[in-house]
């Protein structure tokens, strides 16, 4: 699929959107300040609500007129109805939550189509600053360890190993480079080379999501 970039998002969330159907319900977790919601009502006919924790953003968000509830992603995601939307996305926050296991599995009760973007921990960079001794700092991992809001790392090898135990089948994998484009073709091993990756995701249809609700 060819990108069509647009000023009003990052490059990643560009590619995020072209993911989407135009016209269907999405739940963006994490939304911050409604940049990539704005942009789908707005630009792709599609229906939005976004969940955000953060006092600031939640007020951006609502300026920018975008519907935002605030719930904290770790324990509240059971007030969201099973398959009330067509697709959720959790942008770039995985990687801030405190129970990834149990947020990824809310999101495969409330749509089965499930797009995820994190950080690689992996990347050569990051495997090099480790060797000298230091937590790596880039562009995807831009905090000092004593500040920074991630509270998970992981390679994207371990994050596919997760998605497949969580009752996920990967149907698109996009590596990117540390400004956020494609890695392109010539890359072999997004592992190695991928500052972060966006993937999509499908549920498990025979798989009973409607328990995780109780939890």
């Amino acid at each position: 699929m060819t990108a069509r970039r647009t000023t009003e998002l990052r490059t990643d969330l560009t590619l995020v959107a072209e993911h989407i159907t135009p016209g269907s319900r999405v739940l963006d977790l994490g939304c911050g300040s409604g940049s990539l919601l704005h942009y789908l009502i707005h630009q792709r006919g599609c229906q939005g609500t976004g969940v955000e924790i953060d006092d600031a953003k939640v007020v951006a968000a609502i300026r920018a007129g975008v519907s935002v509830i605030e719930l904290d992603l770790n324990t509240q995601l059971g007030e969201f109805a099973d398959d009330s939307y067509d697709t959720v996305v959790l942008s770039r926050t995985l990687q801030a939550i405190r129970y990834p296991a149990q947020v990824l599995q809310h999101m495969g009760r409330i749509a089965s189509r499930c797009i995820v973007s994190v950080p690689n921990f992996g990347q050569w960079r990051n495997r090099l600053a480790l060797i000298s001794g230091h937590m790596p700092i880039s562009r995807d991992l831009p905090w000092q360890w004593y500040d920074s809001p991630n509270v998970r790392y992981t390679t994207l090898k371990d994050l596919e190993t997760f998605f497949d135990t969580s009752g996920f089948r990967i149907d698109e994998r996009i590596p990117l480079n540390s400004d956020g484009e494609p890695l392109g073709l010539t890359r072999r091993n997004p592992n190695l080379f991928a500052g972060s990756a966006i993937y999509v995701l499908t549920a498990d249809p025979t798989r009973d999501w409607s328990r995780t609700r109780a939890h």
